[in-house]
């Protein structure tokens, strides 16, 4: 977008604080699921059915916070990256907010499926322990596919994407773009086995991505010509007003 219209600036500020939610959602779900919640720490069935009916409640929220709702703001940023970078790469823009929108998908559904299985888990628990265990074990596997436990193709490939618009065109900070190259470039790796520890600076480094961007959109301002293009209009409206000529009320022959 070259010429930035008011309606455009509100929507880049909007994908500005969606980025930092996205942001203050990571930095949310790293304590907690290394501290607070040793979910990893639970190798066998049973012992990951107990830390869910230990931490039902907290877990369900965090669920919500870091999936569900993270994967509906992260389609509301990827929409204003989209509004941003269309005008420079207009294909690859289109290409990029359809990968971002099913990254948004998949979270949203790991987050859902995950919740609801808990849910599940919580009510077998009391008359059938084993029979928990097994949906869960059958749970599990799905929300974690979705959620990028296999990989972070999906993030990777659309931060990648975003970023070299953004190299090509100047639309966002050059060194912006080059760490998101950094972190695309990761995403993209932890795909292949050997290197899968890559979405742990995948993961850190988009921190910092999420932050620098909803800084930089939420400093959007309408261009100057757009401003000064609705200054004159309002300029022009308030002169015709203004040369109105006046209207008289009551008997003619009295005026």
């Amino acid at each position: 977008m070259k010429t930035l219209t008011r309606d455009d600036a509100r929507r880049q500020k909007a994908g500005g604080m969606a980025a930092l939610y996205l942001a203050l959602a990571y930095i949310a779900a790293m304590p907690y699921f290394l501290l607070v919640v040793d979910y990893q720490g639970a190798t066998t069935g049973a012992d990951k059915v107990a830390v869910i009916v230990g931490n039902y409640a907290s877990m369900y929220t965090m669920y919500l916070v870091t999936y569900v709702f993270f994967g509906v703001v992260l389609g509301v940023l990827a929409f204003a990256l989209y509004d941003r970078l269309r005008a420079y790469a207009p294909s690859t823009a289109r290409i990029a907010t359809a990968v971002g929108l099913l990254w948004s998908f998949a979270l949203v559904t790991s987050g859902m499926v995950w919740n609801y299985g808990m849910t599940t888990v919580i009510a077998l628990v009391k008359t059938d322990p084993t029979q928990a265990q097994v949906v869960w074990q059958s749970v599990e596997p799905i929300t974690n596919a979705l959620g990028g436990a296999g990989g972070e193709f999906l993030g990777g490939l659309w931060v990648l994407l975003v970023s070299w618009i953004a190299l090509r065109s100047g639309a966002l900070p050059k060194a912006l773009g080059w760490l998101g190259m950094v972190i695309g470039v990761s995403g993209l790796a932890s795909v292949v086995p050997p290197v899968h520890d890559a979405a742990y600076a995948f993961g850190l480094l988009q921190i910092v991505w999420f932050v620098w961007i909803g800084v930089a959109l939420m400093r959007t301002k309408a261009t100057q010509a757009e401003q000064g293009s609705l200054a004159s209009a309002n300029a022009a409206q308030s002169e015709r007003l203004g040369s109105r000529p006046r209207t008289t009320t009551g008997d003619p022959g009295l005026a």
